[in-house]
């Protein structure tokens, strides 16, 4: 491939929200991290097999979740519509509130002694929630008015 057709693609990609590209980073390691601990951390061989299949599956779509929606706020970042990514974004947030709201209801009705186990999740879904809710709220960069010109 031609290294100047790429070396103008690469100066012309704009990071327009740093927010976002920061969330979609966030994402992507909590994919990975999600998955390693779901391998290495639970020890699922005492359930019975309907109910590990139906354990592991559960674990993956989250940790496939987390893979999408940071390859979405990655791709996010580069846009400059920002009117067209926001609802995309606030829909997101809608979901990890959510995830939220289970992973500490459920933790409260079946062991509230393990709440304090759910700080890490707690921590990393509200600053993830944060820098998605910083980002929908920039405004977009007026041009710069010369003075010369006036």
């Amino acid at each position: 491939m031609n290294r100047e057709f790429l070396w103008r693609v690469v100066i012309h990609i704009k990071i327009r929200n740093f927010y976002y590209l920061i969330a979609g980073l966030l994402a992507m390691l909590f994919a990975v991290t999600h998955a390693w601990n779901g391998h290495s951390s639970l020890d699922i061989r005492g359930m019975s097999m309907d109910s590990r299949v139906v354990f592991m599956y559960v674990w993956h779509i989250i940790t496939a979740e987390n893979l999408v929606f940071g390859i979405a706020f990655i791709f996010m970042s580069f846009q400059s519509e920002r009117l067209k990514i926001r609802f995309a974004a606030w829909m997101i947030v809608a979901i990890l509130c959510v995830r939220l709201i289970v992973i500490l209801g459920v933790t409260a009705i079946l062991d509230i002694s393990a709440l304090t186990d759910t700080v890490i999740d707690l921590i990393a879904i509200v600053i993830y929630v944060a820098l998605i809710i910083l980002g929908t709220t920039m405004k977009k960069k007026s041009p710069a008015i010369n003075t010369k010109d006036v």
